[in-house]
């Protein structure tokens, strides 16, 4: 008693007030920690923000728009080649931050640094082996532009992961330090190579130089050397999940610029190039507000630990973004002048206007960058795949829209906003959730611990099928070999291994896509519920349910407003059937008992997976016969809010979707016919025996 009063007082304490919320915010270590990381990246990426702003407008001036025009071109092909680099630099960082001894992190770091060799190796040379093609497509100059920056490209990817390691041991100040000295060695080698005449040559060349040159300075850190033990190593989900991340992430940020210069003369290319740079540093000075908050998200266990390192990188970009924004509004040609000089202008163009949006749809998509990386560093929801989504439809939406640089920005903002609402959504519906969940128990003094349910006994898979596909059996589906499989599924022996296999081929062929979508980690158990606990059900969310929902699909909702509403058109014929079915219930003990449900855990909402119509018309007699006519199979995981059938989100819809896409080729008639041979084989082979074992028997007797 006194543990169950503890544990309500610590769930009512965090639902009090947001005073008392923003305190625990701002009293812990992981917020401090974040706060001081990130002030010093932002302190370091000013500098590097300045150098490569100085890099820009050397080029910029010294060049011309045209000759800056192939040096943006450059510098995007590098930033292409990131996504790899990011790749590594994240996996890493992760990796190493949630190690927990120094030989394990030593291991992690070593292991990805020889991969990041042979990629980086890889992709360096295929890029100096398609520097003609390249050179052509961009209508650059010389194919040595491209050669120059294949040599940077091999040692460009390694240096992702000396940085996540860094990134990992939260040594910020080195990490700092690591990318002013290549901003700075890549500014001042530009300016020294063109003014020796090199020209494009020089500026990219600087670039190359500045890469190899942050790969030594500075030395590995002392955390990471040392004898290597066995650590975590890394998974190839984390390691698609970070590249689809960053893929779609390079190309948000880079491939307008490509595509401006195919689309658009050199010069008008090279002034939009000179926006984007200025458009641009909201993001450059936000990704290091990310840099910080990813390693302390990674290792971060208590929830209130979890909240800081979202809330706070959230408030430091929104600050960034809002006052880089007034910035421009109030000086809106300070900035362009800055890089090509007071005569900076272009007929039928109003480049402040297009600054502005662009740096509006750049802090947008910054928001968005802080709950992806958070999202990615919880494993909350591959939100990457959403995101590569958007960076697809930014390439054909410019591909259709480029009439003027006006619309190509318009059609980045536009899907920038719509980004951050999907990135936004499926976590905040998560937070309110739980939430909401802790204010009611708070506010419920009586509330039951174990959510008014009790556990029985576990229920092995094979009995769970079997009961749902003897549910399922009346449908269409099952009419034309109803007779062959009447004994099998009416009369199942889940002992036989072949009756269960052959059970489950036939439950997929109208229930596969459903029960793929359960977590691996599923137990099922029967359970005893109460009244309370029947508070907590919730529909089936598809079909017919989803107009009688209006935005609830609690059972006790549901019902209600059966009882009370109006509905027409084939909603009223579905309800028709529903009353006929709740009379037939209430003199008839003939249907089937056991109903499916699905939930994380007894004291959170479960959802009917298999019986909403049974149990909607038992609701509409009384609550008591729900309880005294059906059986209760529950499947319970950690993981159940991943699966689109319990809380539907555009993560978990878009799960279901890529799943769906796996499974096209799957011919469950196939399987059904394979099965049937080996379960009738299996048969054949014990009628065999039977006789012999006989015969065995009576000779042991005599």
């Amino acid at each position: 008693m006194n543990s169950g009063r503890q544990k309500l007082e610590a769930m009512t304490s965090r639902a009090t007030g947001w005073r008392d919320k923003l305190h625990l915010l701002w009293s812990e270590p992981a917020h401090s920690r974040i706060l001081g990381g990130s002030l010093v990246m932002l302190v370091g990426s000013g500098l590097v923000s300045t150098a490569n702003f100085g890099y820009n407008v050397a080029v910029a001036h010294m060049l011309g728009p045209q000759g800056f025009g192939h040096a943006a071109a450059a510098v995007t092909l590098l930033m292409l080649a990131s996504a790899i680099t990011l790749t590594f630099q994240l996996v890493c960082a992760k990796l190493v931050a949630r190690s927990e001894t120094s030989g394990a992190k030593v291991a992690v770091f070593s292991s990805l640094l020889r991969r990041s060799w042979l990629v980086g190796i890889g992709l360096g040379s295929a890029l100096f082996l398609l520097s003609p093609q390249v050179t052509r497509y961009l209508k650059l100059p010389s194919s040595f532009v491209v050669i120059l920056l294949a040599a940077g490209v091999a040692f460009y990817v390694p240096l992702g992961v000396k940085r996540g390691g860094l990134q990992g041991v939260c040594a910020f100040s080195r990490l700092a330090t690591n990318f002013i000295l290549e901003a700075v060695v890549k500014c001042l080698g530009a300016v020294v190579l063109i003014e020796l005449g090199f020209g494009i040559l020089g500026a990219v060349a600087a670039i190359a130089v500045s890469v190899i040159l942050a790969y030594f300075v500075p030395p590995k850190p002392a955390e990471l050397q040392g004898r290597p033990e066995p650590g975590e190593t890394t998974s190839l989900r984390e390691g698609i999940q970070a590249i689809v991340f960053f893929v779609g992430q390079v190309i948000i940020n880079n491939i307008d610029i490509l595509l401006v210069k195919h689309f658009f003369p050199p010069e008008v290319a090279g002034l939009y190039a000179a926006v984007a740079l200025v458009g641009r540093v909201v993001y450059m000075l936000s990704w290091s507000v990310v840099s910080a908050m990813f390693p302390l998200s990674a290792s971060a266990k208590r929830e209130d630990q979890r909240i800081s390192v979202l809330v706070v990188p959230l408030v430091i970009v929104l600050g960034i973004a809002v006052v880089f924004i007034a910035g421009l509004g109030l000086f809106p040609d300070l900035a362009l002048r800055l890089v090509f000089g007071s005569g900076i202008k272009l007929a039928g163009y109003s480049l402040n206007s297009l600054l502005l949006l662009y740096a509006a749809s750049t802090g947008v998509y910054s928001l968005s960058v802080v709950l992806m990386a958070y999202e990615m560093s919880r494993k909350l929801v591959n939100s990457g795949y959403i995101q590569l989504f958007f960076s697809g439809a930014i390439v054909a939406g410019i591909c259709l829209f480029h009439a003027t640089l006006r619309d190509v920005v318009l059609v980045q903002l536009v899907l920038m906003v719509v980004l951050f609402i999907a990135a936004a959504l499926p976590f905040f519906q998560s937070r309110s959730r739980r939430q909401g969940l802790v204010v009611q128990l708070a506010m419920v003094p009586d509330a039951i611990p174990s959510g008014g349910l009790t556990r029985l006994r576990r229920v092995p898979e094979p009995e769970v099928i079997a009961q749902f596909l003897r549910n399922e059996f009346h449908h269409i589906e099952f009419d034309a070999d109803r007779k062959s499989f009447q004994t099998l599924v009416m009369h199942p022996d889940t002992a036989n291994e072949s009756e269960n296999a052959l059970r489950r081929a036939l439950l997929f062929r109208r229930r596969g896509t459903m029960w793929r979508e359960l977590p691996a980690d599923t137990e099922w158990w029967e359970i005893e519920i109460t009244e309370a606990a029947i508070e907590k059900l919730r529909v089936f969310p598809r079909a017919q349910w989803r107009k009688l929902a209006s935005g609830s699909f609690l059972l006790t909702d549901i019902v209600s407003r059966i009882r009370n509403k109006t509905f027409m058109g084939r909603t009223r014929s579905f309800l028709a059937r529903l009353n006929r079915f709740s009379e037939y219930l209430r003199r008839s003990n003939a249907v089937n008992r056991v109903v499916l449900l699905i939930g994380i855990d007894e004291n959170q909402p479960l959802t009917i997976l298999e019986g909403n119509h049974r149990i909607s018309a038992a609701m509409l007699v009384s609550p008591e016969l729900v309880r005294q006519r059906f059986q209760f199979y529950c499947g319970f995981s950690p993981r159940m809010a991943e699966c689109c059938w319990y809380e539907t989100s555009l993560a978990t819809l878009y799960r279901y979707a890529r799943n769906r896409l796996k499974i096209l080729r799957y011919d469950s008639e196939a399987d059904i016919t394979r099965l049937l041979h080996l379960h009738y084989a299996a048969r054949e082979a014990d009628d065999a025996i039977v006789p012999i074992t006989q015969e065995t028997e009576a000779r042991n007797a005599s």
